[in-house]
């Protein structure tokens, strides 16, 4: 595997950090901004609605630039925004710069992965995104626990330094790594064919699958640090051992989810689903159990990404014909259950529910998701028969025009 690869991972990494780093900021941050949890719990939705607009504006938009280029520039644009989180003065500017980054996240990723499948021959174009998308995962074990720890030592605006900091070391190293002429190759898509092409029912309502089973664990999640501490009576010293002990369950989760996409998606999406519903529930009433609520935080991770990579291929299956959109678009969908769930999370805390209605809430959409698998499956089951699921299409490789 080139090394170039390794340095998108780290890009991916660094920027993933701040994208999850907050759950184990909000504390801080909102008694600094002198604003209440909820409402700094919203600067989360306000990074992901950047990531809802620019992952296909800036899939569409970055298609006929030179590859490093736009690496560099968004990863550039990712720094100054960050540099300007640091420095905010008030909650206004922070939320604007939290959108900014996200912006450039957004275009980042979609850019990162079309170069790493271009750098590689056609037999590792999937372990190349897989060593890509490990980043992020990464960044739930490591990077968000070492930004609680640091904002805990130093107050939340060193996390953001910290995140500039290493997302320079990552543009640096990509402008040593990644060739000139990476992933140039002319696009012969237009936007127009795969609109067309993405006008599938199915497709949607796996969108909406998406939406709900991402939102229904990242609502609990971005509001972890305060739960920990307020119901279960954990220390803040241990917030980050149980954001990494997600995490590791997180990365368990992927592992037996790529195991399991190919052959058995619905089932896998079923039961990850299900089970992330029941843990949800269960930390709801549990909450003030310390060991419980520890061990259900593990199962979180695990049930809560073991649906991922069905989530990320099955959209490829379900419409060939738009292979630049519909990931993009599936990214927005992950990030409109990452824009609404920590929205509904801290309407319920306003309404006087406290911290572990927040786990009500993610069974309440972890429920719709659940609804929504058992149609699907329901619909594929009537168009294939009992065998469905063992006759799923193949992934179609992956190349430049695919990402």
């Amino acid at each position: 595997m080139p090394l170039a690869v390794y340095i998108l991972g780290l890009g991916i990494f660094t920027q993933g950090t701040s994208e999850f780093m907050l759950s184990g900021l909000l504390p801080g941050m909102a008694a600094d901004l002198g604003v209440s949890i909820p409402d700094a719990g919203l600067l989360i939705s306000a990074f992901a609605i950047g990531m809802v607009v620019g992952a296909p504006l800036l899939a569409i938009a970055t298609l006929g630039w030179p590859r490093r280029t736009a690496l560099v520039a968004l990863q550039a644009v990712f720094i100054a925004a960050h540099v300007a989180s640091a420095l905010a003065p008030n909650y206004g500017v922070l939320f604007a710069t939290r959108i900014v980054s996200a912006l450039a996240y957004a275009g980042f990723w979609g850019v990162a992965v079309a170069t790493a499948v271009a750098l590689v021959p056609a037999t590792a174009k999937g372990k190349a995104v897989a060593v890509v998308a490990g980043g992020l995962t990464l960044a739930t074990i490591v990077g968000v626990p070492a930004g609680t720890v640091l904002s805990q030592f130093a107050g939340w605006r060193a996390a953001f330094w910290g995140v500039a900091a290493l997302t320079l070391i990552s543009l640096l190293c990509a402008l040593l790594a990644i060739p000139a002429g990476a992933g140039t190759q002319d696009e012969t898509r237009t936007v127009r064919a795969e609109l067309r092409a993405m006008a599938r029912p199915q497709l949607w309502l796996s969108y909406a699958i998406t939406a709900f089973a991402f939102g229904a664990v990242i609502v609990t999640f971005s509001y972890l640090a305060a739960l920990l501490t307020d119901v279960s009576g954990l220390p803040e010293g241990w917030v980050p051992a149980v954001l990494a002990l997600f995490g590791v369950g997180g990365l368990i989760g992927m592992a037996l989810g790529g195991r399991l996409a190919q052959d058995y998606p619905i089932r896998t999406l079923a039961t990850g689903i299900g089970v992330l519903v029941l843990a949800s529930a269960a930390l709801a009433l549990l909450a003030s159990h310390a060991v419980v609520t520890i061990g259900l935080v593990f199962v979180l991770g695990i049930a809560g990404y073991v649906t991922n990579p069905v989530l990320q291929s099955r959209v490829f299956v379900l419409a060939p014909g738009a292979p630049t959109l519909v990931g993009a678009t599936n990214t927005a969908a992950f990030n409109i259950g990452n824009t609404l769930a920590p929205m509904f999370g801290g309407m319920a805390i306003s309404a006087g529910l406290g911290f572990a209605s927040v786990a009500w809430v993610g069974a309440a959409l972890g429920t719709a998701g659940l609804l929504g698998t058992l149609w699907a499956g329901y619909v594929q089951y009537r168009s294939s028969g009992p065998h469905f699921e063992a006759t799923t299409e193949p992934l179609p490789e992956l190349t430049t025009s695919t990402l």
